[in-house]
């Protein structure tokens, strides 16, 4: 602890790294391609396809980058170089070898050990890389990058959540997934329960714009102004070779088949108004109190706020703040219905998350609302994830509200102190009946006792786990370390960090 403290404090002395400041660039005019206008015509409202399991959502994914003839914008919190990491990596070289404009916008708390290929991403003729709110001080390991950067915690502590991938400024995919096997249903031990919304129509250039936002703020750096590495192409030729990892959920067609295969989705698509939620990026340094971006988690509330009949809360990370917990009880006194599904001990990769969320089940459940948890043995896991699954986990990771009948918020935002206050986030607030009950439908089985623990008051006023025949006292945890373990951090203040 002494070497910390004096490691903070000298490196706290050093000079801090400063915003930059570039030439403003701007998103590509919509795509007048054939597909795009051929779709056009088929389609000129907003139209919205659920991306509900990874498979479906990996495919979309590079089918739309696959499809691009003029632009590719993607912002992202984490991206994995495991398959599905290199498979978009692969697809998007293809992209910017036949002349696709690829903007790179990714957030630092996940890039370590990777500017070798960051760079040599950067120096391809039309890719260009940036990095939200860097380390100054790179590092080949997580512990000794925070240790080298603790002088600047403050700054580095907010982080650039956001999840969208826009196509021709034709097509965006909004959502919580990130670019990692995990996500997709392709890692072999442990996989999320993710969804995301493929959209077209007039919402996509408010996308763009939003994108254009991010990208020219002063604390997006390219890559080459934070890593002093000269490109090495032989990683770049590396990545070419990762061609085809993906054979199991995407199968590459030609450019028929391609516009075959949107159209027939398009036509397929619910139709629905949607509206853009996204917090505002720093002007100032983001340890700034005016920088802590707010909007999205008030614009939630009012959501709350607005419910007549019922909400939906599927929250992979859950603490409630004191507004949110309010506006809970204010809609169960006027008689709506909230149910909640987040993560249970087991399923949670944040054990501390869930022991900051563990503070809050009894006000919540006194307060009226209807908790579940997911289960990592989950009957209907197959669902999210590749075979063979009899020795897989799950866990959620999906960030999806559901209001009344009519209204559906899809994002990358947690109802957490981290996603309500400390980092930024984005997602879509969309009317559409239809889009409703679609995702009314599609998240019904997760509450199911087979999948998810029912958290109830006993006789006592005690709260109980109950699935299916099995009823636990208390929560059902994988050990009693873990359990040891979570009491701990339960009584630790740091829930306004989770």
């Amino acid at each position: 602890m002494a070497f910390i403290a004096v490691a903070a404090t000298v490196l706290g002395a050093c000079s801090s790294i400063k915003p930059v400041d570039l030439p403003e660039e701007v998103a590509s005019e919509p795509s007048s391609a054939s597909l795009w206008q051929s779709l056009e015509n088929i389609r000129s409202d907003n139209w919205n396809i659920l991306l509900n399991d990874g498979a479906t959502a990996l495919d979309w994914r590079l089918t739309a980058i696959d499809s691009a003839s003029q632009s590719i914008d993607l912002q992202t919190f984490l991206w994995t170089l495991d398959t599905v990491g290199s498979a978009v990596i692969d697809h998007l070289l293809v992209a910017a070898d036949r002349g696709v404009r690829v903007r790179l916008l990714i957030d630092d708390s996940f890039l370590v050990a990777e500017d070798e290929l960051l760079v040599a991403l950067a120096h391809h003729t039309n890719i260009e890389y940036r990095v939200f709110n860097p380390y100054k001080r790179r590092s080949h390991g997580f512990f000794s990058r925070e240790i080298l950067n603790l002088g600047e915690f403050k700054r580095l502590n907010h982080r650039m959540h956001n999840k969208v991938m826009i196509v021709d400024n034709r097509a965006a995919i909004v959502g919580g997934r990130n670019l990692a096997d995990e996500y997709f249903g392709l890692h072999g031990e442990a996989n999320f329960r993710d969804m995301e919304l493929l959209v077209g129509g007039p919402i996509v250039p408010g996308l763009s714009a939003s994108f254009d936002t991010y990208w020219n703020d002063d604390w997006s750096f390219p890559i080459d102004t934070i890593s002093h590495l000269e490109p090495d192409y032989v990683d770049l030729d590396r990545a070419r070779r990762s061609r085809n990892p993906d054979e199991l959920t995407h199968r590459e067609s030609d450019a028929d088949t391609l516009a075959a295969r949107w159209e027939d989705v398009v036509r397929q698509a619910l139709t629905g108004e949607p509206i853009l939620l996204v917090d505002t990026p720093p002007t100032d340094n983001p340890a700034a109190a005016s920088s802590a971006p707010v909007q999205l988690a008030n614009q939630l509330i009012d959501l709350f706020d607005s419910a007549n009949e019922e909400i939906l809360i599927i929250s992979a990370y859950l603490i409630p703040s004191p507004d949110l917990e309010g506006a809970v009880e204010r809609a169960v006194r006027r008689g709506v219905r909230v149910r909640i599904l987040t993560n249970s001990i087991r399923s949670n990769n944040h054990l501390t998350a869930h022991s900051a969320y563990r503070n809050h089940i009894n006000e919540l459940m006194t307060g009226g609302a209807e908790l579940h948890e997911v289960r990592v043995d989950a009957r209907d896991r197959p669902r999210y994830m590749l075979p063979p699954t009899d020795e897989k986990s799950l866990a959620l990771h999906a960030k999806v509200l559901v209001i009344d009948r009519d209204r559906v918020f899809i994002g990358s935002a947690n109802l957490d102190p981290r996603s309500m206050r400390i980092n930024t986030e984005v997602g879509l607030l969309v009317t559409s009946p239809a889009l409703n009950e679609r995702v009314r439908s599609v998240l019904e089985p997760d509450f199911l006792q087979v999948n998810a623990w029912s958290l109830q008051f006993d006789d006592r006023g005690d709260v109980i786990w109950v699935a299916e025949e099995n009823v636990q006292s208390m929560q059902p945890a994988a050990s009693f370390m873990q359990r040891i373990e979570d009491w701990f951090f339960a009584h630790l203040p740091i829930e306004n960090q989770m």
